[in-house]
């Protein structure tokens, strides 16, 4: 008996010490040591995430929160030099940079889901959209059953990719998914005429087509698939969570968010009231 005890203990032992390292240490002790906090942008989520053509530096509505919020966390830490370490992602890559440990902090245009919320933490929410189509101009339908069988580009490894999905399986929509890398695929193409039309979340549907576009003219459809409540996504740790959102209530609460919100979206006019609810419940007091 005792034998088996201390073979018990020795592989407990050797079990604790094959671990991770990482597994128990908290986001903020990571930061705290490294003094570099790792924070993940899309290459061409405009608005929200992106890189210019001149300096291919992270851009965007997004990132400018994730940078208020490295601000924060520098002087919760006391790290006047924090570093911000900016690491590509995409839309399929973005989930797996977070659960590696590869991006503390996603900074994109990611939808908060309770099936994503299984595996990963989001920060309060900081956008609201919803899904719809893209057309040529003068070619927009007067009803989705007008491009019954016709091609739609859609990104995958998203929200819209998925609803589109299930539309298409439950026969609600009868298309035909082209399935894209990412929205500069997506918005060629609609334009060389390979797609009908391009799927995504309908305020990064507009920036695109006014970006990418090109000199062409476009059409956004009326019709809205999904309610696509966005968040800054991490991995679980409460600790990590709560100084994100610290920084995002403080902002809302302030009114701040109305300048990063101006620099951003001020070319595609008002942002409704929705979104300004939004932040009003959102401005959590401390």
């Amino acid at each position: 008996m005792i034998k088996r005890t201390l073979i018990a203990a020795g592989l407990a032992v050797s079990l604790m010490v094959a671990l991770p390292s990482f597994a128990s240490e908290s986001t903020l002790s990571k930061i705290k040591q490294s003094g570099t906090v790792k924070m993940g942008y899309r290459e061409n989520s405009i608005p929200f995430s992106f890189v210019s053509d001149d300096n291919k530096k992270p851009r965007g509505y997004s990132v400018e929160l994730c940078q208020i919020v490295a601000e924060d966390l520098a002087r919760q830490l006391n790290l006047p030099n924090l570093e911000i370490k900016w690491v590509p992602v995409t839309a399929q890559s973005r989930f797996e940079a977070v659960k590696n440990g590869d991006v503390d902090l996603e900074c994109g245009n990611t939808t908060q889901t309770l099936s994503r919320r299984a595996e990963f933490d989001f920060s309060v929410m900081t956008f609201v959209d919803g899904a719809g189509l893209l057309y040529r101009k003068g070619e927009k339908p007067s009803s989705l059953e007008e491009i019954k069988g016709q091609r739609v580009a859609v990104v995958s490894g998203t929200t819209t990719e998925k609803t589109l999905d299930n539309l298409v399986n439950n026969a609600k929509i009868g298309v035909r998914l082209i399935k894209v890398k990412d929205h500069d695929a997506a918005i060629e193409a609609l334009k060389d005429k390979t797609a009908t039309a391009y799927a995504a979340d309908r305020t990064v549907l507009i920036t695109t087509a006014i970006v990418r576009g090109a000199g062409q003219a476009f059409d956004l459809g009326d019709d809205q698939f999904s309610y696509e409540p966005y968040g800054l996504m991490m991995r679980r740790d409460a600790d990590f969570r709560l100084a994100v959102d610290r920084t995002l209530s403080r902002l809302y609460r302030s009114g701040e968010i109305g300048v990063v919100l101006k620099r951003w979206f001020e070319p595609l006019g008002n942002p409704g009231e929705g979104l300004k609810v939004m932040f009003m419940l959102n401005g959590l007091p401390e």
